[in-house]
Parts: C-alpha cells; structure tokens; sequence
C-alpha cells in the first residue's frame, strides 16, 4: 500500500535525527538533553572568561521539526563567537520550533539577526531570528484567599531553581483570591520553573492554579492596585521579607499546641526554636531570624520575619517563634 504522509515525515524525522547522531560523533560535539531542551556550550569548549551578558541571546522561531543542531548550530556559528544554542524538545523528540542563541557579544547577536532573519533553510521555510526577550517573570493565578506568604516561598523554592523574588497580591480579576509573581535570576530559569509549575508541583490548592509569564499591563496594574505588596527577596535559600501591617497572629501557646500534635502524628519530637534580633527600624517594626530543630525531620529550617513591638504582653521573640511555627506548620502539613 502508498506511504501515508505521516509515516513519510518519521521516515524523513528519522534521517535528521541519524544526520545529527553522526555529525556528534565526526565533530566529537556534546549535546546535553534536560528538561525539554538540548543545550550546547555554555560555555562551548575552549571559553575562556565569565558568561556574556543577557543582551547577547536571540529568539529563532518557525523552524521545520525535523532539522537539528547539526545543521543549525553550524550556520549560527557562522555570522559569529556561539557561547550557547538551545533547541527546545517535544516529549516525543522533535524540536518545537524554536531555539535560542547566544553570542559572545551584542555585535555577533546583532550581525546574527540581520544576516539570517527570514533566512530560507529550505524552499518555502523563512526562520524568524529576533532579539530574546528575556522574560523573568510569572504570575501564578488562583492561589486561595489563606495562603501565606512563608508557605509560598517554601513551596516555590523545594520544586524551582534560580528564584530571586516572591511577591504575593490580592487578585485585581477574582474576589477572595491571591496572585504571585515570581521573578528568576534569568530566562532559562523562569522557563524552567513555569514548565515545571504548569505540571502540577506547586500543591497550593485543591484547584485552578495558572501559570503564565507576566504580562507588563498586568504588572502595571498590579503596581498601580497596591502601594506596598508583600514581597520578598530570596537570597541563600532563605526569605527576606518586607515589613508590611499584618493581622493579629495566633498566641504562641496555641501555635505551638497545634505543632507539637501534628509532631505527634507524624512520630516527630518537639521542636526547639531559636531566634535572633538582626534588623531594628526606627518605626517599630523588627527583623527575626529564625532556626528550628525538628528532631526526626532531615534539616532544620529556617528563615526571617518581621514583627512590630506593640507593647501588648507578647514579646518579640515569641512573635517570632509564632512566624517560625506556622512556617513549620505548614512544611510538616504537606506530609500528612
């Protein structure tokens, strides 16, 4: 019987994908394969020095599924230094159309574009080369009105790499409901992350979670809505937290009652906290670090919080063990 078009195209997906295997092994090139993309250099052999900067990176798009690093890396290495080429990946193995390149400066980036912009890799296939946007940015939608912003950050941090900042909002669209951005420390980080957001790893609620990049009205809005959002900067794994009025926390002996039961439960012993004045502002408002031992838990935990000197019976440490508690609450909780 004739061949059906498709079988023609994996015959044909077949021949590119061996083209690439041999080309491999004659140029001794290493290609490494995570998380939907394949990825040369960074830095390619014989780099010497740090890494270019951002500006450096061009966005490739509409390129035919079946053609591969060894015929695009070659003609991008021809109008200038490559520092790094990824080509994104579908499950199944075939590119998704589009790559990114970077150069060892803007001038290679830019001769890049203009020479192979609307370039025809075969008859009828113009590619679009363009200037990588770099987006950093995503806006988790949907997060229930009680989410907190310690339980946000720790969750972000266990399932993505490269966070450098959460912001939590009220959600200007849905009543009774949060927003996050999360900014990363660069693109590749933040594509990363909301690949691995989109499948589900965040666990913040039963349902409706989205991820999408941050769209700059929305950013503006979200600016223009709330003067003072809570924010944080995360540095070395741990939260540093803006001050901002929060509302009244929970007696440390009722805190601690409700840890020390589902300690219990998951055949842990008491926690022991410790904790540490490090920032004073002149209006009131105090920085804690935190450190608590869970004996059974693998790691301490630990973080910042800032808490206000009222004068109204509860001091500041035990304000802070009450911030710490409720971190740890939560962290054990995903457990159960």
């Amino acid at each position: 019987p004739p061949s059906s078009p498709s079988s023609g195209l994996d015959q044909q997906n077949h021949q590119g994908k061996m083209s690439l295997l041999a080309w491999e092994k004659e140029t001794g090139i290493k290609l490494v394969q995570i998380n939907g993309q394949r990825r040369y250099g960074g830095p390619p052999p014989g780099w010497v020095g740090g890494p270019p900067p951002a500006s450096t990176e061009v966005y490739i798009a509409r390129l035919p599924q079946d053609i591969y690093e060894n015929t695009l890396i070659p003609l991008f290495q021809s109008v200038g230094k490559l520092y790094e080429f990824r080509l994104m990946l579908t499950f199944s193995g075939l590119n998704r159309g589009f790559a990114y390149a970077r150069y060892a400066t803007p001038q290679d980036a830019q001769r890049a574009i203009t020479v192979l912009h609307r370039f025809q890799l075969r008859q009828g296939c113009a590619i679009i080369v363009c200037w990588s946007t770099q987006k950093r940015e995503l806006v988790v939608s949907g997060l229930g009105a009680l989410v907190s912003q310690q339980e946000l950050e720790a969750r972000v941090q266990m399932v993505t790499e490269g966070i450098h900042s959460v912001t939590l909002h009220d959600s200007p669209c849905q009543r009774q409901a949060k927003l996050a951005v999360l900014k990363y420390k660069s693109h590749e980080a933040a594509a990363l992350a909301r690949k691995a957001l989109m499948e589900g790893n965040l666990k913040l609620a039963k349902a409706g979670i989205r991820v999408d990049w941050l769209d700059p009205q929305l950013k503006k809005k979200l600016q223009l809505c709330e003067g003072e959002p809570l924010s944080s900067q995360v540095q070395g794994g741990e939260s540093q937290a803006v001050p901002r009025p929060v509302a009244p926390r929970p007696s440390l002996q009722n805190v601690l009652g409700y840890l020390n039961m589902l300690c219990w439960k998951l055949c842990l012993r008491t926690p022991v906290f410790m904790t540490k004045c490090v920032q004073v502002k002149p209006n009131g408002w105090q920085k804690y670090w935190y450190q608590v031992v869970v004996p059974g838990w693998p790691v301490p935990i630990s973080g910042f919080t800032w808490v206000l000197s009222d004068r109204q019976g509860q001091s500041e440490h035990d304000k802070a063990k009450v911030a710490a508690a409720l971190h740890i609450l939560h962290l054990l909780s995903e457990s159960l």
